[in-house]
């Protein structure tokens, strides 16, 4: 009988967000809640299946993997799209790597948790109010400040109508963005020096690449108002760690809030963890359980018509 795991399901949902009923008819299912970092403890556990189902980016499989997992024929991944996995050595071997479909939603949405929390101190007015104490802070208004987007494409587009309806300034810069897209939007188009000199809030939603990685460094950190926050719910490499948690430690921008790191899980001992003025959430990004339900449903389609020789929705590359 055909082997099939399902890895990463951190919330032990997999099963009950799609229907599945076919596939263990056909096929031996195994689920996998906890997360394996070690690559060879994930080879000696994936060797031997002959499908695997992956969450996102949450466990890499790169050619160094796939060249150990010789029963290996099908990769289904969730979303369109994941930097993650080696498509060319996945072709070279044989394996078949399909995608799904998703929702634009949730990333926009946490987007907004995140800022209102921050900008509210929302966390540790609960901690204190669960300690007796009542009124400790004093929270800043989103209406008639700046929200800078470092990216203007679907989530980015999504974050500034909301900025709009606060009442906020909404501008915004990326390497391609044009005026006509911008006004589009009814963001205003800056220069790169604008965005990170004006902006209280900075938030970014730029995809990964060799161009885009650690596009937030040192030097532009220190650009940035000592008020402002940097908010991150794209992808941790855009960001350089290291001159972040120095930003943050010596408090020349007020605060960060994240959802997503260079590591993932986020390491126990991790700054990002325990400093104060950092507000962070373990990839939730798309975490919401329409967005599982069209991921699993379709991964579970397309299993399906593998087996049966049938076409598949194939991975796009990222």
């Amino acid at each position: 009988m055909i082997k099939v795991a399902i890895l990463d399901d951190y919330q032990d949902v997999a099963l009950s967000c799609a229907d599945w009923w076919e596939v263990a008819a056909r096929a031996e299912l195994t689920v996998f809640r906890d997360h394996i970092a070690d690559a060879d403890l994930l080879v000696e556990r994936l060797l031997p299946f002959d499908a695997i189902c992956v969450m996102r980016e949450r466990s890499p499989l790169t050619a160094a993997i796939l060249q150990r997992l010789p029963k290996l024929k099908f990769i289904g991944s969730n979303a369109g799209q994941n930097a993650s996995i080696d498509l060319a050595a996945a072709a070279r071997q044989g394996v078949l790597v399909s995608g799904t479909g998703g929702r634009a939603n949730g990333a926009a949405e946490l987007t907004w948790a995140l800022i209102l929390a921050s900008a509210r101190h929302l966390y540790a007015e609960q901690q204190s109010l669960r300690a007796g104490a009542w009124q400790t802070a004093l929270g800043n208004d989103l209406q008639g400040s700046t929200l800078g987007l470092l990216g203007l494409g679907r989530i980015g587009a999504s974050v500034a109508a909301v900025g709009r309806a606060f009442g906020m300034q909404v501008i915004a810069w990326s390497p391609n963005l044009t005026a006509s897209k911008a006004e589009a939007a009814g963001v205003t188009l800056v220069d790169k020096a604008t965005l990170l000199q004006q902006s209280d809030w900075l938030s970014l939603h730029l995809v990964l690449s060799e161009r885009s990685k650690g596009i937030i460094g040192a030097a532009e950190l220190a650009q940035m108002k000592p008020g402002a926050w940097l908010v991150n719910t794209a992808r941790g490499g855009l960001v350089n760690e290291a001159a972040l948690i120095a930003a943050l430690a010596q408090r020349s921008i007020a605060g960060a809030a994240l959802d997503v790191f260079d590591i993932e899980p986020l390491p126990s001992s991790h700054p990002f963890r325990t400093l104060p003025n950092v507000l962070s959430t373990p990839h939730l990004g798309y975490v919401t359980r329409g967005t599982y339900q069209i991921f699993y449903q379709e991964t579970v389609e397309n299993l399906l018509a593998w087996m049966d020789g049938a076409p598949i929705r194939l991975m796009a590359a990222a």
